[in-house]
């Protein structure tokens, strides 16, 4: 199961009824309805269960005066000094482009449910957030609360006004879009093919107002460890599989794409997964055949519906490859796991 950092679950928390009366009780009330200790100290490291947090994120929706805006107001809320010493290495890279590479490098430490990656197509550079899962209002909101916090972090630490050229989001808008036009100061386009921020190379290339390649460099070692202390946690085969599952939905991906995300060339990917005795086809195969396993077991989506989050572009050649995995059909192993 994913995980996101619990900062994130009190920062929802308050943006929601921080001008409510009785706010700080409606905080206490939510935080603990999915299990949180409001009175714990906040600690980035410290994480919850990805759906957990979702659920967090619908409710807070739902009593909030804000509405589907609460995303607007969560990301406009985080500063830096929030995320720890990941904050610290955003803060302290010489420019944006240096703030950018370290979401996309240790990103993982704050969640392992999502992905960051800096695109470049043409003269357009993306910075685009990958996340898998089922477009409900939780997850929605949550993919609007990242790329309103990349704007809004840097707009903190750039020493010129960060104004993006356009944002993205792959979900239907809200009734109220113009919020979000007037959030990011620029077009902001619904059921688009990603979720990302589109900037220009000057703006990238602007430096920060404390860039400090010194000191960078120290929060990037102290990262470094966080991640190795995660990997070894997880394993590189899970952390491949994680970031596989997260992308099949748009057919399966490549070792390049995955590499990328990882933070690592696409030779290193392959050398250090063979020195397990492993292949990175051999981790797509199980991640699509345990998303299907769960998908027929736990969702109501039809055969054609998981062949597509599945990562295949025919339902004839999901089931091929559902009865090599599984001996048997995928709507035969469906009727027996519920019988």
């Amino acid at each position: 199961m994913g995980q996101i950092s619990l900062l994130f679950a009190h920062k929802v928390a308050y943006a929601a009824f921080q001008s409510e009366a009785g706010a700080e009780e409606k905080r206490v009330e939510l935080l603990r309805s999915i299990g949180v200790d409001p009175d714990a100290p906040v600690d980035p490291k410290r994480m919850i269960p990805a759906s957990d947090y979702y659920q967090l994120c619908e409710q807070a929706a739902h009593a909030s005066p804000l509405g589907a805006s609460l995303s607007l107001a969560v990301g406009d809320s985080m500063v830096c000094d929030d995320y720890g010493a990941f904050g610290l290495a955003w803060k302290s890279a010489v420019d944006l482009r240096g703030s950018y590479m370290r979401a996309v490098r240790y990103g993982e430490v704050l969640t392992s449910v999502s992905a960051h990656e800096l695109h470049t197509e043409g003269n357009k550079i993306y910075m685009m957030l990958h996340r898998a899962g089922e477009r409900r209002l939780g997850l929605r909101l949550s993919n609007e609360q990242t790329i309103a916090a990349i704007v809004k972090i840097s707009r903190e630490v750039s020493t010129q006004d960060v104004v993006p050229e356009a944002v993205f989001f792959k979900h239907p808008a809200p009734e109220r879009p113009d919020k979000h036009e007037t959030y990011f100061g620029c077009p902001v386009h619904f059921e688009a093919d990603c979720d990302a921020v589109l900037v220009s190379e000057e703006t990238l290339a602007t430096p920060n107002r404390l860039g400090d390649a010194t000191i960078c460099a120290f929060f990037d070692a102290h990262l470094e460890t966080e991640l190795a202390e995660r990997s070894d946690r997880h394993g590189l085969n899970k952390r491949v599989s994680i970031q596989v599952s997260q992308s099949l939905s748009e057919g399966a991906p490549s070792i390049e794409i995955i590499s990328r995300r990882l933070g690592m060339s696409s030779r290193t990917l392959q050398r250090r997964l063979a020195e397990q005795d492993l292949s990175f086809k051999q981790l797509v195969d199980e991640s699509r055949r345990e998303l299907a396993q769960r998908l027929l077991i736990q969702s109501e989506y039809s055969l054609s519906e998981i062949a597509f989050l599945t990562g295949f572009s025919e339902q004839s050649a999901f089931n091929r490859a559902f009865k090599r995995w599984a001996g048997q059909t995928p709507r035969s192993y469906r009727l027996q796991t519920r019988n």
